[in-house]
C-alpha cells in the first residue's frame, strides 16, 4: 500500500492548507504583536495618523485570522476526507480479495474496528498531526527571528520555550505513555469483536448458561481499554500543564530582559509590549504540537494493523496476466467441463486438507459430494470458486486453469450457495438484485417462481418490498434458504455448488427445499455437498469421502457411470 499515493489526489487541497494555516497562524501573532505595539504607543498620545498603518494591520489580521483558519479547516478536511475514502475503498478491497480464506486469523468485530477506527487515526495525519506540526514550525521560527530582532535575549527565552513545548514534551509523552498508546487500537479491536460475539452468540451463551462469563470478559477488556485512555490523557495534562508553565517563563523572562533593555535604552519602549506578549500567540500555536505527537502514536499504532490486513498473503491471488473466461471467450456459453486434477489444499501452511483429489463434472452432470465432517468438503467447494488455491494439482474450468484467470470471473460462471448464505437488512427485492442489479420484474417473478417463492410473497402485505431483517432474521429458515437459491438463480451460473443447502433444517422442510434446489437448477452443472444419505436421489452421481486407515481416505459410492456426468479417477482425503 502505497502511503504517499494516498495522498495525490488531495495533494492540491492539503497545500492550499498548509499555506493558509501558515497564513492565518502569521496573523494571530502579527495581531497579537501590533497590537500590543499600538496600545503602547497611543498610550503616549501622537497625532491619529502616526497610528493609522498600525490600525490598518490589525484590522487586516483580525479579519485575515478568520477567513484563512475558515480556508484551511475547509481545504484541509476536505482534502482528508478524501484519502479517508480512497484508504477506507482500499481496505476494503483488500479484505475483499482476501475474504474468507485469508481472514481465519482476524475477528470480524476487530476487522470493522480496522475498517473504521483504524482508517480514520491514519488520516488523523493529515489534520491533525502534519498541519498543526507544519504550522506550528514555520510560525515558531518566524516568531523567534522576530523576537530576535527586538531583543536577543528575549529571542532567546521564546526559542528555548518553543524547543521544550515542540520537541522536549512529545518526547516526554511518548516516553510516558508509549505502551498504553500503542494498546489502545488493538485493545478497542478487542472490545468491539467481543462485543459482537456476545451480540451474535447470544442465544447459545444464553443456553449454555455462559453470558456473564462472556460479559464478565468484556468488561476485563473495557478496563484495560479505560485504564490505558486514562494513561493517555493524563500525558495530555502533563503536556498541557508543561506548555502553561513554559508559556508563562517565557512571557517572564521576556518582561525582565524586556523591562532591563528599556531602562539601558536598548529597546524603545513601545516594543516592550511586542516582546513580552508575543509569546502568548506563538505558544498557542506551538501548543498543537504536543496533541499532534500523541495522534501520531495512535495513527502508528493504526497503521500498523492496518499494515498486518495488507501483509496477509492473498490465498488467491490474480494472475498478472489473466486468461478471459466469460462466455463466448475461453469457455462456451454453456456449463464448461469442471476437471480437478490430483488437487492439495490447506488453509494452513504446512497442514493440508485434502490430498490427490480427482474428479470431473461434464456439462450438466449433477453430483453429490459426501463425507462425514472435516474430510475436506468445503474445501473443495471454496477451490471451485476461488477463494482458495490448491498447493498441489490443479482445477480447469473449459480447459483453463483456474489460477490462469481472475477470481471474479470464475465466481462469474461458478457460483456458490452454502449453509450460511447472508441475507442483509434490507427489502427481499433488495437481496435478490444483488444477484443481478438490472434484472427485470419478469426476471424476479420466474427466480421466485422457481425457488418456490411465489405464493409466499405474494401472501405478504408488502411483496418484495418486505424487510427481512438483520441475517434474515424476519423470515423462517426456510424462507431464508430458498430466498438465497432465488438470488443465485437470478445469478444465473452456468455452474453451482450448494454446500450443505438443508443444514439446520427439519426433515420435513430439508426434503422439500432439496427437491426444490434440484428442481430449480435442472440443465446446469451441480455439485452437491451434503452429509444427506437419500442425496443420491436426486443426483446422477455420488463421491463419496471415507476416512482409511491412517489419515487418508477414498472415493467411493458412486451410482451411475461416466455417462452419468461424473468420472472420479482418484482422491486421498486427510482424516
Amino acid at each position: 500500500m502505497n502511503r504517499l499515493a494516498l495522498l495525490r489526489p488531495a495533494a492540491g487541497r492539503l497545500f492550499v492548507a498548509l499555506v493558509a494555516g501558515v497564513a492565518a497562524a502569521a496573523c494571530a501573532v502579527g495581531l497579537m504583536a501590533t497590537s500590543a505595539w499600538l496600545i503602547s504607543r497611543a498610550a503616549l498620545h501622537p497625532p491619529v495618523l502616526h497610528l493609522m498603518v498600525a490600525i490598518v494591520a490589525v484590522r487586516a489580521f483580525g479579519i485575515g485570522r478568520g477567513v484563512l483558519r475558515y480556508v484551511e479547516r475547509v481545504t484541509g478536511h476536505d482534502g482528508a476526507l478524501r484519502v479517508l475514502g480512497e484508504l477506507r475503498v482500499r481496505v476494503f478491497r483488500r479484505l475483499e480479495r482476501l475474504a474468507p480464506a485469508g481472514l481465519a486469523g482476524f475477528r470480524r468485530g476487530d476487522l470493522a474496528a480496522r475498517l473504521v477506527d483504524d482508517v480514520e487515526s491514519i488520516v488523523d495525519l493529515v489534520v491533525r498531526v502534519a498541519l498543526p506540526i507544519a504550522v506550528a514550525a514555520v510560525t515558531g521560527l518566524a516568531s523567534v527571528l522576530l523576537v530576535w530582532s527586538l531583543l536577543p535575549a528575549a529571542g532567546l527565552a521564546l526559542a528555548a520555550g518553543v524547543l521544550v513545548v515542540g520537541v522536549g514534551v512529545p518526547l516526554l509523552q511518548a516516553a510516558l505513555v508509549r505502551r498504553a498508546d500503542a494498546r489502545l487500537a488493538p485493545l478497542r479491536g478487542t472490545l468491539a469483536a467481543g462485543t459482537v460475539d456476545l451480540v451474535q452468540g447470544l442465544p447459545d451463551l444464553i443456553a449454555a448458561g455462559a453470558v456473564d462469563d462472556a460479559l464478565a470478559a468484556l468488561d476485563r477488556t473495557d478496563r484495560e481499554l479505560l485504564t490505558a485512555t486514562r494513561r493517555s490523557s493524563a500525558a495530555t495534562g502533563v503536556s498541557a500543564a508543561v506548555t502553561a508553565l513554559c508559556t508563562g517563563l517565557a512571557v517572564l523572562a521576556a518582561l525582565v530582559a524586556g523591562a532591563l533593555a528599556v531602562r539601558g535604552g536598548t529597546l524603545h519602549g513601545e516594543f516592550l509590549a511586542v516582546v513580552v506578549l508575543t509569546p502568548l500567540a506563538v505558544f498557542e500555536i506551538v501548543g498543537a504540537v504536543p496533541p499532534a505527537a500523541q495522534h501520531f502514536a495512535a495513527a502508528r499504532t493504526a497503521l500498523r494493523r492496518l499494515a498486518e490486513v495488507a501483509a496477509t498473503p492473498d490465498p488467491a491471488p490474480d494472475p498478472v496476466t489473466p486468461v478471459a473466461l466469460r462466455p463466448g471467450a475461453a469457455v462456451p456459453a454453456a456449463a464448461p467441463v469442471v476437471r480437478v486434477e490430483g488437487v492439495a489444499a490447506q488453509w494452513v501452511p504446512g497442514r493440508p486438507v485434502v490430498r490427490d483429489v480427482s474428479f470431473v463434472l461434464e456439462p450438466g452432470a449433477r453430483v453429490a459430494l459426501t463425507g462425514p465432517s472435516g474430510s475436506g468438503k468445503s474445501t473443495i467447494a471454496s477451490l471451485l470458486v476461488r477463494w482458495l488455491d490448491p498447493c498441489a494439482g490443479r482445477i480447469t474450468l473449459g480447459g483453463v486453469d483456474l489460477r490462469d484467470a481472475r477470481g471474479d470471473d470464475v465466481r462469474h460462471i461458478v457460483g456458490y450457495l452454502g449453509d450460511d448464505a447472508y441475507l442483509f437488512d434490507s427489502t427481499i427485492e433488495a437481496n435478490l438484485r444483488i444477484g443481478k442489479p438490472d434484472a427485470t420484474e419478469a426476471e424476479l417473478a420466474s427466480a421466485l417462481r422457481r425457488a418456490r417463492l411465489t405464493e409466499w410473497v405474494r401472501g405478504l402485505p408488502d411483496g418484495l418490498a418486505t424487510s427481512v431483517g438483520e441475517h434474515g432474521v424476519a423470515v423462517s429458515g426456510g424462507q431464508r434458504r430458498r430466498i438465497a437459491l432465488a438470488r443465485a438463480l437470478l445469478a444465473d451460473f452456468p455452474v453451482l455448488v450448494l454446500d450443505e443447502p438443508t443444514e439446520h433444517l427439519d426433515e420435513e422442510n430439508a426434503v422439500a427445499l432439496l427437491r426444490d434446489l434440484m428442481a430449480a437448477t435442472r440443465g446446469r452443472t451441480v455439485l452437491l455437498i451434503t452429509h444427506r444419505t437419500d442425496a443420491r436421489d436426486y443426483v446422477d452421481s455420488v463421491i463419496a469421502l471415507h476416512p482409511a486407515a491412517g489419515s487418508f481416505g477414498s472415493v467411493a459410492g458412486l451410482k451411475g457411470g461416466d455417462s452419468d456426468g461424473a468420472c472420479v479417477f482418484a482422491a486421498a482425503v486427510a482424516g
